[in-house]
């Protein structure tokens, strides 16, 4: 008797002992067959997931015979499919026995695990509308969440900022150098800053990849840069500002050049107060200082009382600056000057300018000054009472200065005239009366000051 005829004596109920001898034995399940398919190909759910584009979880819940974690029999039928192939199995087999063994067939087939050679993938991977649009939403949610913290980090990071060339912070270059090649590292698209002491700042574009370049220029001595980065996005600024030092040596034997660009040769000025602006190099210091040459021949007269002679200022010394400029303000009184620059050298070498310039004051600039006591003022220019003061009058201070400028006349009068002293376009006339004693006095240059009755 075949094998065939007693499985079907088995099956219709024969009893015999020679059928239930050669009963067969019960095949392995689905689940089973899939999991022995996989350890025999020697992959994982894992790499299988990558294989087949089908979610490990999925597969190992045809693995298991959990039906229930899929999304339904029409996907279950495509993974089925699409995995048995993938382990090289008969799909049609496969799903066969997945029917059966969900009770879809009312037909009672024992399944006799014959052993099959191993049959070679199909080339190329089967996916379903359903499934291809289910992997492309999913691609652009992990793009849009992706895309969503980088720039949540962005927004919460400041740029960064590093200097690469020069390798140090501080550096001497040939005497020679008169520029430098500033390169480093940032945040792609940052604005990176770059500042030097009496110079225009520097300002360039990190590329995509981070990088930048600036060029700068450099002056003998020493050039100090302050390089920062913006995000322009942002508006973050890096959180540290780098220093860098790049001292251009000067010459040992090299005397020191001067320019004075204020005040030119013969000017004329119609305040005391005189710019003295150049510049210089090789030189860490500059002296300011004026000579007093005589009158113009339109300086007020005081009257019976005799001015004092111009006070002439103390030299000034000024430190040069970086970039080798210098400047400051010269207080001078009506008159002609001689105002003379000398530059100097750390090794001692000078060089001097002379400027002659003459001050005139234009109109009536008076300044009042309250010294030893207190005093009541009243005061008109150009014959209206000034508003500072008020028809009434105001009690000055000890110490305090009040400055009056008028087209044609400024006329003050005083409760105290030994405690008020007058300044007229930048010559002192001191006190013209006695303490305690109240006058008005008016104040029309050139005329000398007149003693008056107005109250």
């Amino acid at each position: 008797m075949t094998t065939r005829q007693q499985l079907r004596r088995a099956v219709s109920g024969d009893r015999g002992d020679a059928a239930r001898a050669i009963a067969p034995e019960p095949g392995p399940t689905l689940p089973e067959r899939l999991y022995t398919a996989r350890e025999r190909k020697g992959v994982d759910l894992y790499r299988a997931e990558r294989d087949t584009k089908i979610r490990a979880r999925y597969l190992g819940a045809l693995e298991r015979g959990d039906y229930r974690e899929l999304p339904g029999a029409v996907y279950t039928k495509g993974f089925l499919r699409n995995y048995a192939l993938y382990l090289g199995l008969d799909p049609d087999e496969i799903l066969d026995q997945w029917r059966h063994e969900r009770g879809d067939t009312n037909e009672v087939t024992p399944v006799l695990a014959v052993p099959r050679p191993m049959a070679a993938p199909r080339k190329g991977l089967t996916f379903s509308p359903s499934l291809v649009v289910f992997a492309l939403l999913s691609i652009g949610v992990l793009a849009f969440a992706g895309y969503l913290g980088v720039q949540l980090l962005r927004f919460a990071k400041p740029p960064t900022i590093a200097v690469t060339n020069p390798a140090t912070a501080v550096i001497a270059v040939d005497d020679s150098a008169t520029k430098y090649t500033l390169r480093g590292t940032s945040t792609a698209g940052a604005t990176i800053n770059i500042t030097t002491p009496g110079r225009d700042p520097y300002s360039v574009t990190a590329d995509a990849s981070g990088t930048w370049t600036a060029g700068v220029e450099l002056r003998r001595g020493r050039n100090e840069f302050q390089v920062s980065s913006l995000d322009p996005d942002t508006g973050k600024r890096s959180e540290e500002t780098l220093a860098l030092v790049i001292t251009v040596p000067f010459l040992a034997v090299e005397a020191p050049t001067l320019t004075v660009d204020q005040p030119t040769e013969g000017a004329t000025f119609e305040n005391g107060a005189i710019p003295v602006q150049g510049r210089t190099t090789n030189a860490n210091s500059v002296v300011v200082s004026a000579t007093y040459q005589g009158p113009t021949g339109t300086e007020p007269s005081a009257g019976a009382a005799t001015p004092e002679p111009p006070a002439v200022p103390s030299p000034i010394t000024l430190t040069v600056a970086d970039d080798g400029t210098f400047s400051t303000p010269l207080e001078l009184t009506a008159g002609k000057w001689a105002i003379t620059v000398t530059a100097a050298s750390p090794e001692g070498k000078t060089q001097a300018l002379t400027r002659n310039v003459s001050v005139t004051y234009k109109g009536v600039n008076l300044a009042v000054t309250i010294k030893g006591g207190k005093a009541w003022l009243k005061a008109w220019v150009d014959g209206k009472v000034d508003p500072r003061l008020g028809v009434g009058g105001s009690v000055i201070g000890n110490g305090k200065t009040l400055t009056f400028t008028g087209k044609d006349s400024v006329e003050v009068r005083s409760g105290s005239s030994g405690v008020t002293y007058f300044t007229l376009n930048g010559t002192s006339l001191g006190t013209l009366g006695k303490s305690g004693m109240p006058e008005t006095w008016l104040f029309a240059p050139p005329a000398p000051p007149e003693k008056t009755q107005r109250r």
